[in-house]
């Protein structure tokens, strides 16, 4: 498939290019596409870091990439080198208690930071400590306003400027007078799209492997299992082994040894950022947390009316709603997925004990009392029961949420 990003030239005070910032991008036309900036992020590190790298788009020069309120509480600058980046801090971040602590982190965790848009105020004082740039949005607050800001951020001798939005010389000479370390902006180039090619992965595949992830103990050999039924998963993985983030210290063999060095923490980060990524632009969200609890509930019922098979129950429900995600006929979709043949005749409606704890789950949801009192004759247990194990998997997904 084709994938797409943006670059725009960064340039410091002799005109010289020292850095691109990276622009989401979906198709060519060059603008930002209605989409969550978090799916956004999670797209681009995917669709770029993990497959040749920022420093292939950039030229070896470092790039910029915009870090928002969700994806710096989703730690996806986990799966950026800090050697090739600088994590570009949007305006849409707060200057609060908890967003102080993830930037103390990543400042020791040694990543370079930068304020986009900023707009000064004494809350962020305390952040300067860990700041390298700071990038004014010139449309936004003109540079004839800002000369007392300017004046009180030239005391921090760990901090560079960056004029953006520059569109002619007269910008351009005015911002220089005024000390700007760097520049940006139509006046010296417009960004420009970068087309690449990716491989497809399997959603529904990655979805399984998110399942597994989310156990307490999860079991690598049946992750590496699935890693291994997808030539792109198992790229993406290699590529996150390998992609400077972390410092390997001998050969990877296979893929069970990747999972392995990843560690439990890491393996659930890389796999949420690959569902965060791969969300339907079209579809809610709400679709899959729906999943999530689902399973659970499904799982949950199982374990009351046949233990033996709460596993398979789990994964009946977290893939009940695959066609309506992807847009795709669920027979299509089960031919691409290595289930046991109880879990394939549940989720198209073939009568089975994986069938009717599915209805009752369904039934539930909808308040059909009466499709309900008629899907838990087929189980065997009183319908009574039911709001506990529900509230049981709505905590439970809270405590596993993906997002």
């Amino acid at each position: 498939m084709q994938v797409f990003v943006a670059r725009q030239a960064i340039f410091n005070r002799r005109q010289h290019v020292v850095a691109y910032e990276l622009l989401f991008r979906n198709s060519n036309d060059n603008f930002f596409p209605d989409i969550d900036e978090s799916v956004a992020t999670a797209k681009l590190i995917m669709e770029n870091q993990l497959n040749f790298g920022t420093r292939h788009i950039t030229s070896g020069k470092k790039a910029l990439i915009n870090i928002g309120p969700d994806s710096l509480k989703m730690d996806l600058c986990t799966f950026l080198p800090t050697s090739d980046v600088v994590l570009e801090l949007l305006e849409t971040i707060e200057p609060t208690e908890e967003n102080y602590q993830l930037c103390r982190v990543l400042f020791h965790k040694r990543y370079t930071l930068a304020l986009d848009d900023f707009i000064y105020e004494p809350r962020w004082d305390r952040f300067l400590k860990f700041v390298k740039l700071i990038k004014f949005d010139i449309r936004i607050t003109p540079l004839e306003e800002i000369s007392c800001v300017i004046k009180h951020l030239k005391k921090y001798k760990n901090i560079r400027l960056l004029a953006e939005k520059i569109e002619t010389s007269e910008e351009f000479a005015l911002a220089h007078f005024m000390g700007f370390d760097y520049f940006q902006g139509y006046f010296f180039a417009k960004p420009v799209v970068v087309e690449q090619k990716d491989i497809d992965m399997n959603y529904a595949l990655a979805l399984s492997i998110y399942a597994q992830s989310m156990k307490e103990h999860p079991n690598i050999n049946t992750l590496a299992a699935l890693f291994q039924l997808d030539t792109a998963l198992a790229f993406k993985l290699l590529r996150l082994i390998n992609s400077g983030v972390f410092p390997v210290q001998k050969e990877i063999e296979s893929i069970k040894q990747a999972l392995v060095y990843l560690g439990q923490d890491h393996i659930r980060k890389f796999v949420s950022l690959i569902i965060t990524a791969h969300v339907s632009q079209s579809k809610p969200t709400e679709l899959v947390k729906m999943c999530i609890i689902r399973a659970r509930f499904c799982e949950l019922i199982a374990k009351k009316v046949a233990p033996s098979q709460s596993n398979s129950a789990f994964l009946t429900g977290l893939f009940s709603l695959l066609d309506a995600i992807l847009d795709r006929p669920m027979e299509q979709l089960l031919e691409k997925l290595p289930f046991p043949e109880p879990i394939k005749l549940a989720l198209m409606a073939e009568k089975n004990m994986l069938y009717y704890i599915l209805a009752t789950v369904k039934a539930y949801e909808t308040g059909s009392w009466w499709a309900l009192e008629k899907a838990v004759v087929f189980l065997n247990i009183p319908s009574d029961g039911l709001p506990k194990l529900y509230e049981n998997a709505l905590d439970w997904s809270n405590t596993h949420k993906y997002d």
